[in-house]
């Protein structure tokens, strides 16, 4: 099987706080196939997240949602959003860092 980029499997991949110490990532599939995909990805586990994001594996929580063909993680922030040397407020500049994993 041929690896692809996330970005070409998602219509919508964003990042954003959840509360001031969490960040959640959603990834919105284009199709069903392409979700499954996603789901079955060893790129997509929490440990790489994790290895990704510079946390703990255990920290990363990850939600399969079948029904809108997404996947949700919810992580914790490095720093708490506003904080002094805290770069992303809002946390919307996080998902970047999926733009060119391969899955």
């Amino acid at each position: 099987m041929s690896t692809r980029l996330l970005s070409e499997l998602v219509k919508v991949l964003r990042s954003k706080n959840a509360g001031p110490a969490s960040l959640t990532l959603d990834l919105f599939f284009l199709n069903a196939e392409f979700y499954q995909i996603g789901l079955e990805s060893a790129s997509l586990s929490t440990h790489k997240i994790a290895e990704i994001y510079e946390v703990l594996p255990e920290a990363v929580k990850k939600f399969a949602l079948p029904q809108i063909n997404a996947i949700k993680f919810s992580l914790p922030r490095k720093l708490i959003a506003g904080t002094p040397g805290d770069s992303d407020l809002y946390g919307a500049q996080q998902h970047g860092y999926m733009l060119r994993l391969e899955v």
